[in-house]
């Protein structure tokens, strides 16, 4: 009989007593509870964060038996104050479209019903703010305890509404008056802790909470949502093994394609790698190597924004996209610049770190986001690149395997063609790196395919069973030129002794006709 697997259970109760795979997490949760601070965590959707307070709600509310065999049990041993009864408010701010103004109040006044009638709190006609004071006095007189604070997704009211800076400016008011009042009301609170996926700048449940931790970059707490390769191996032997049967491979295969896959994602530079728990479950329940997280949710606004702002997207793998501390933990919220926005969703993560600088370099974490993402890119620069009209990556692929450099010709001609209609204002370097990039970036996932951006090194080399080619692309100068430059720095020389059959070609497009206007083969 199949275990357990968690896709989609967000609630630790359920979880354990339905006897579901539960990844140990309690020795986080005992840090956490005992240093006793207000806490701000921001990860990725699907990574966890609603289970992670849902277990923190059980802790608090002394449901000791979910923790049988959990580390937290044995750390609480010689704790005579453990396992007590506090009072919880946990909001969770999930399921609620907060499109229409009021939504958001809404969701707030839903919360508080449901608490007021628990602890016959009168809502009469007082503000939401004054509501929620009501209930942290009256809680506490009725249970002698102090309150607990868990607010899950705190941002998706003011991420619903990106694109509408007046709906989001009134749900940052909202916050403020409604949140403030952790701020002064400390004698009655004993633990708070928020999630989101993005902290958006000058929004006041940071500003008032000058005490609020984040610890969404820190060293000790970078396991905390996700998987790590320890817990992968740990918890999911006997899904490995099914998975590696089912595609012919070895364990140690399999481990290092999940690895490819799903794993990479960073939240310190010296913290532990983590896997997308998301992705890696539905893996391992479908026992496919699938695109899985990605595809439960299209970034339109951060794809729409690259495009917009000329963003240079070959830094998302050549290792050039540079960032500093502030940016990867605020978002500013009016569309200005998607880097951090695109860090906090999870399309980026740290993939290396200057201490001398305090300088980040971010990338792609895993193959899933990195495929995933730019072929959400690629409708955008060219519209036509739809299954059926020879434009698509999967057609190119057979071309580039065939050694058909007719259609090769033949393809990169008609990619510019199909996007200069759009160009009347667009600079059309922009359109040129960006489509050579995302085309033979996105036959990697097929083929031994890089791309480089730097002088000294070949525009790009694809290597197939039977092919090498390599390609040099031009502005504004002849093929003859782009060809030239292939051998004069002895770009094949690495490949000299190699059997299969090699192509040198120079490719160039004229800036003023925005067209293909030179093939060389050699």
């Amino acid at each position: 009989m199949a275990r357990k697997l968690s896709v989609g259970i967000q609630g630790f109760e359920g979880l354990r007593r339905d006897d579901y795979i539960y990844v140990d997490k309690t020795d986080y949760i005992y840090n956490l509870v005992h240093d006793g601070k207000p806490y701000f965590l921001i990860r990725p959707r699907r990574f966890g964060k609603s289970l992670l307070l849902s277990t923190l709600k059980a802790y608090w509310e002394g449901k000791k038996d979910l923790f049988e065999g959990l580390a937290i049990k044995r750390l609480e041993e010689d704790n005579a104050d453990a396992w007590k009864a506090y009072p919880v408010f946990y909001f969770d701010f999930n399921g609620v479209n907060y499109q229409n103004t009021g939504a958001l109040e809404d969701a707030i006044d839903t919360h508080l019903r449901r608490w007021e009638s628990l602890y016959e709190c009168e809502a009469n006609a007082y503000s939401l703010s004054e509501r929620f004071q009501n209930l942290l006095i009256k809680a506490r007189e009725l249970t002698g305890l102090r309150c607990v604070v868990l607010v899950d997704e705190y941002d998706k009211p003011l991420m619903d509404v990106i694109d509408s800076e007046k709906l989001q400016e009134h749900n940052k008011a909202v916050f403020k008056g409604f949140f403030g009042v952790l701020k002064s009301f400390d004698e009655y609170i004993q633990f708070v802790f928020i999630t989101g996926v993005s902290k958006f700048h000058k929004v006041s449940i940071f500003s008032d909470l000058n005490q609020l931790i984040d610890i969404s970059l820190t060293k000790k707490y970078s396991g905390l949502c996700g998987i790590t390769g320890d817990e992968l191996k740990k918890y999911y032997e006997e899904e490995i093994s099914h998975l590696a049967d089912e595609h012919g491979l070895t364990i140690n295969e399999c481990v290092e394609r999940l690895k490819k896959t799903y794993d990479g994602y960073r939240f310190h530079p010296n913290g532990v790698d983590v896997y997308n728990p998301y992705s890696l479950l539905n893996s391992f329940a479908n026992k496919e190597f699938g695109s899985y997280w990605f595809e439960t949710g299209t970034p339109t606004f951060l794809v729409e924004q690259i495009k917009k702002n000329h963003f240079d997207i070959r830094s998302f793998t050549d290792r050039t996209l540079y960032v500093g501390e502030s940016t990867l933990k605020e978002y500013t919220g009016d569309g200005s610049d998607s880097v951090p926005l695109l860090y906090q969703t999870g399309y980026l993560t740290i993939v290396d770190y200057d201490s001398s600088r305090r300088r980040y370099t971010l990338g792609f974490p895993n193959e899933e986001i990195e495929y995933g993402f730019l072929d959400s890119l690629m409708p955008l620069y060219v519209p036509k690149t739809t299954a059926g009209n020879g434009l698509d990556i999967f057609t190119i692929d057979e071309y580039i395997e065939d050694g058909n450099l007719e259609k090769i010709k033949d393809v990169l001609t008609a990619l510019f063609a199909n996007i200069t209609y759009t160009l009347e204002t667009d600079p059309f370097e922009h359109y040129f790196q960006a489509v050579i990039y995302l085309v033979f970036t996105l036959l990697g996932k097929f083929v031994q395919c890089e791309m480089h951006t730097y002088t000294g090194r070949i525009d790009c080399q694809v290597l197939t069973e039977k092919y090498i080619y390599l390609f040099e692309f031009k502005r504004d100068v002849t093929a003859a030129s782009a060809l030239a430059q292939i051998n004069s720095n002895d770009y094949a020389l690495p490949f000299v002794a190699d059997s299969r059959k090699l192509y040198k070609i120079g490719v160039s497009f004229d800036s003023s006709t925005r067209m293909l206007s030179g093939f060389e083969v050699e």
